[in-house]
């Protein structure tokens, strides 16, 4: 023999004098759902970063977890099939077809006439969260958000604005569970109204803390302002800007909690149901 094995090696990879498959190179646009090939880990697109080890994607779970993956020859798979990310030229940006809130976005959209039905938030800050969020749906379906200006209200506004069929109130509530005042104050509201929200004493605490920068939300104490509580401690300032950090941190649905997003859903949908 002349030392050369022509069946060794790897077979998996194929004999030597097979001709290689060429693996695609695919453009890694936000939101393509792509595996890494060596640790499993599966999510989406959500950015890049560079170093002096080269270019890297960024890719996010179904539950939110953030990693990163250096952008290597045939390091990725698609439906199990290998491939080469590559990174968006700046030349030819990808149009965007989602919204914020992750529903297709709709081009040259005219605001449709408003429904009857509404939606009611408590504050500004929670009216303003939906908008940012939820404002090209809203006006896809022509549903008008309104702030309560405090759920105390809410018996009042419900009594004048007199919910029916084809007239119906979805209301998105803070701290929403058992045993609070909110709950009490959203019972046996009748068919036509339809409460959800979410466990979080304030809409700032909906927002994901990793959007504003910190690993939790700081513990305040009971009976004193929340909000002030929060700024103290973070060093945020007063409340004024505090709420410019949160708002300005939040540019889609990934940036806020799950029961938030659930809870503002439900009430799209419950308001713009047929009769």
């Amino acid at each position: 023999m002349n030392g050369h094995d022509s069946y060794g090696g790897d077979i998996f990879t194929g004999h030597s004098r097979a001709k290689k498959r060429a693996v695609p190179r695919v453009t890694a646009e936000r939101d393509l759902v792509v595996e890494d090939a060596a640790s499993g880990f599966c999510g989406a697109v959500v950015g890049f970063d560079r170093s002096y080890d080269g270019e890297f994607v960024k890719l996010e779970d179904a539950r939110g977890a953030v990693r990163l993956f250096a952008l290597r020859e045939a390091a990725f798979l698609i439906d199990g099939e290998p491939v080469t990310l590559i990174r968006p030229t700046a030349a030819t940006p990808k149009k965007e077809t989602r919204s914020a809130s992750g529903s297709t976005r709709v081009d040259g959209l005219r605001a449709r006439v408003a429904r009857t039905s509404r939606i009611w938030v408590e504050g500004v800050h929670d009216a303003a969260l939906v908008e940012r969020v939820w404002g090209h749906d809203l006006r896809v379906e022509g549903v008008v958000v309104e702030h309560l200006a405090g759920l105390d209200n809410l018996a009042e506004r419900l009594a004048d604005f007199a919910p029916g069929p084809g007239r119906r109130v979805g209301v998105l509530v803070d701290h929403l569970v058992t045993g609070s005042k909110e709950t009490q104050l959203t019972t046996g509201l009748g068919p036509n109204v339809l409460v959800t929200g979410h466990p979080f004493i304030d809409v700032w605490q909906a927002v994901r803390p990793a959007a504003v920068g910190i690993s939790a939300w700081p513990q305040v104490p009971r009976g004193e302002d929340w909000k002030t509580g929060v700024c103290d401690r973070l060093g945020w300032g007063t409340p004024q800007d505090g709420w410019r950090r949160v708002y300005g941190a939040v540019e889609s649905f990934r940036d806020l909690e799950a029961p938030l997003i659930g809870a503002v859903e439900r009430l799209i949908d419950f308001v713009t149901e047929p009769r």
